[in-house]
């Protein structure tokens, strides 16, 4: 059962190490726009491996998948994620439905009953 609608959508990226800067100044571009302005966004993160400089993973929670998949359909996602997209050698994209949550030492929701 879910405690949640919010959603949580992930991409496993490759970026060539000469394509880092150009990445994280698109990145800088776009995320207060994002922020700002996206109805149903909620957080972002862009995280790089520990262990392989070219493996990136970017992770953004939405009120719900369908203020995701509004936005992510539109022309204005498109061409403000473009700058980013073509610093990327391969990506890949994962959508969650959020079913329990623990923030600290509150328990946000609990799997298979309402919090």
């Amino acid at each position: 059962m879910r405690t949640t609608e919010r959603a949580r959508i992930i991409f496993l990226i490759r970026v060539p190490e000469e394509r880092t800067v150009d990445f994280l100044q698109a990145y800088e571009q776009i995320r207060y726009a994002v922020a700002d302005g996206v109805p149903g966004h909620i957080t972002d993160q862009v995280c790089r491996s520990s262990t392989d400089p070219e493996q990136w993973l970017i992770t953004s929670e939405w009120e719900s998948l369908a203020d995701f998949a509004a936005w992510e359909d539109g022309e204005d996602h498109r061409s403000l994620v473009r700058p980013m997209r073509v610093c990327m050698s391969e990506a890949r994209s994962m959508r969650f439905v959020i079913q329990a949550e623990t923030s600290g030492h509150r328990l946000a929701g609990s799997i298979g009953r309402r919090a």
